[in-house]
């Protein structure tokens, strides 16, 4: 009996511990999507034409970021590592050591920030080449060359953020991104509709609204980092020009296969909006309203799957093989709790919540039929998609990165994108094919790294 009352207590101090670093993660995950689900929503506001060129212009800039973003969030399972080896904030060693890793994940974005952007800047062509309109194309273009101007500064406040909570303090970044969300609405207001003397940009106001947030977010967390005494210890600015390649090694073996695992589960809802552009205005209109609304669900399990990173990878460092997986399974099974509920959100209700992007008028009508279709798909995932990411950012604790972009790849562009076409095309399902397909993909991919974890905490 005692040992099982210790066993009992352990899970529960474990889940408190989760939930207390996963709820202000949860929050700046909310609120970095709310930055650009507030584009959405002005956007759709000013203009259908205007939303599906937002969409399209999104799906190039995340790819983008995404790319660069690899190496920045290994810092955190890197720091967190380090951490749990050394056990005190007051080892030099181990401020040293935590120190040097942010230095190179801010040289990972001096490295590779100028050639992303100017990858931006051929959004035009791009989406021509995958046989979008010409003149969503040269919209979604705009945007994206405006947006492109702060990816340097998204990238680098991701190195800020990592730090920050790999050593569990969650709020400071999320005090910066509810403070970026006001911002980005106010220039939104302003920019897009030209209000207060501003001239009227329509989209190309979205992507100045957001670059600017984006910057805010850096130089506030910077801000933060330099002056908050728990994070001002570690002098990240200390010998700032002088490399250390072996930890820049280690982050770019870690980092690039997160980039390329986070490219292949974006891509596939990304690729996902450019095969229903095929299919018309409306459809894509009703995929962007659709694929929105479950990626605000699913900043949630992300938060919780960051905490996890953080929780196993601590355990790991210290030698803890027990509290490792105890806060990988905990991590899964509250992100399978909240999205059940979300997914049961989206089956009772599905066309109140999309006419929150788009006004239920009688010119609206084919967009919202289809987007209530497209939500009734995603209700049936949700639970898929928490598990797969909880699981997947659980292994990024035990610093295995290699496996999760195999397995994403496999998942998601060997069982759900091929599933998704034939049911589309094949099939004749069209955009409601599509989504089967991304339900199929996930649901692979949430059995294989729950597996793999299963495996790995068991060692």
């Amino acid at each position: 009996m005692p040992a099982m009352t210790a066993h009992r207590a352990a899970w529960l101090l474990e889940t408190r511990e989760l939930i207390k670093l996963a709820l202000p993660l949860a929050a700046t995950q909310l609120a970095q999507m709310a930055i650009l689900a507030t584009d959405t929503i002005m956007l759709g506001h000013y203009s259908k034409e205007a939303l599906a060129a937002g969409a399209l212009g999104n799906t190039i800039f995340f790819l983008v970021w995404l790319l660069g973003c690899g190496v920045p969030m290994a810092v955190a399972p890197v720091i967190a590592h380090i951490q749990g080896q050394h056990g005190s904030p007051d080892d030099g060693l181990e401020r040293r050591e935590t120190r040097i890793a942010v230095r190179m994940g801010l040289w990972s974005v001096a490295l590779i920030a100028a050639p992303l952007v100017l990858l931006l800047f051929f959004t035009r062509p791009i989406l021509l080449a995958f046989g979008q309109e010409a003149g969503l194309a040269a919209d979604a273009g705009l945007y994206a060359s405006v947006l492109a101007i702060g990816l340097p500064f998204a990238m680098g406040f991701q190195v800020l953020r990592s730090f920050s909570t790999a050593l569990s303090h969650a709020v400071p970044p999320m005090v910066v991104l509810v403070l970026a969300v006001l911002l980005n609405a106010l220039a939104d207001y302003i920019f897009i509709f030209g209000h207060f003397g501003a001239p009227r940009l329509g989209i190309a106001g979205a992507g100045l609204a957001s670059a600017s947030s984006n910057a805010f977010s850096f130089l506030a967390m910077l801000g933060i980092v330099l002056g908050f005494p728990a994070l001002r210890r570690y002098r990240i600015l200390h010998r700032l020009l002088h490399p250390h390649w072996k930890t820049f090694g280690e982050l770019a073996r870690l980092g690039l296969p997160i980039g390329i695992t986070m490219v292949f589960e974006v891509a596939l809802f990304n690729g996902a909006a450019l095969a229903v552009g095929l299919f018309g205005l409306n459809a894509l209109a009703a995929h962007q309203i659709a694929l929105t609304i479950p990626s605000i669900t699913f900043m949630v399990p992300l938060g919780i799957g960051m905490a996890a990173t953080v929780r196993v990878g601590l355990a790991a460092g210290a030698g803890d093989a027990a509290g490792a997986r105890r806060a990988g399974y905990a991590a899964i099974g509250l992100s399978a709790l909240f999205m059940g509920l979300a997914g049961l959100a989206l089956l009772v209700w599905p066309r109140l919540l999309a006419t929150l992007w788009l006004p239920d008028i009688p010119a609206n009508a084919e967009v919202l039929a289809l987007a209530v279709s497209f939500l009734h798909v995603a209700a049936a995932f949700q639970l898929m998609d928490g598990i797969q990411v909880s699981a997947s950012l659980s292994l990024r604790g035990l610093k295995d990165t290699h496996g999760p972009m195999w397995i994403a790849g496999a998942s998601y562009w060997l069982a759900g994108a091929p599933v998704g076409l034939y049911l589309a095309f094949g099939l004749k399902m069209q955009g409601f094919g599509i989504w089967l397909g991304l339900a199929f993909g996930l649901t692979v991919a949430a059995i294989a790294l729950t597996a793999r974890f299963a495996l790995l905490a068991r060692r």
